[in-house]
């Protein structure tokens, strides 16, 4: 018998966490269709204390298995979870990993992000996204509006030598 993919059931996502033995994803869900509320584990395999997190989560959400279960749970989640498992892997107290992971998914707005690794870049992305998506307004939303006029306050504007209309120009 063939289903179609339109037919689908749709999962709203209720809980989630984490098993450390083996190292697991665990999802609470909600199937639309029937209202039942399902639990999903989705075991890490091969993850060892040397595995990639951002690797790890691209093959959870690569993984056909899994992948639909997952649409609705935050990349960012996804990766603190996963983070919080390395973290045990790696003999790191949960409080500590805690407070690692508050740090990494905090945006300062004075950090330089040319400075950190590709891991954190890719990280930080991914939360100012989110964070884009859910403040962005979009046709259909209630207090969406069309054309927005702002006045923004005069400011001083300097002026500098190099940019003064002189008639003097070598062009």
């Amino acid at each position: 018998m063939l289903f179609s993919t339109m037919s689908s059931p749709q999962y709203k996502l209720k809980k989630c966490g984490i098993k450390y033995n083996p190292p697991s994803i665990i999802l609470d869900y909600v199937v639309s269709k029937s209202g039942k509320l399902r639990r999903r584990t989705m075991p890490l395999r091969n993850f060892s204390k040397w595995s990639s997190v951002e690797q790890c989560a691209k093959d959870l959400r690569g993984n056909p298995r899994h992948a639909r279960y997952l649409e609705n749970l935050p990349q960012s989640q996804l990766l603190k979870m996963i983070q919080l498992i390395h973290d045990k892997l790696n003999g790191i107290a949960l409080q500590e990993s805690l407070k690692k992971s508050e740090v990494l998914n905090m945006v300062d707005p004075d950090e330089d992000l040319n400075k950190v690794d590709d891991d954190v870049l890719k990280r930080k992305k991914a939360i100012m996204n989110e964070t884009f998506e859910k403040n962005q307004k979009k046709p259909g939303d209630p207090d969406f509006t069309y054309e927005v006029e702002v006045d923004f306050p005069e400011v001083a504007v300097e002026t500098s030598g190099w940019d003064s209309d002189d008639n003097n120009s070598d062009f």
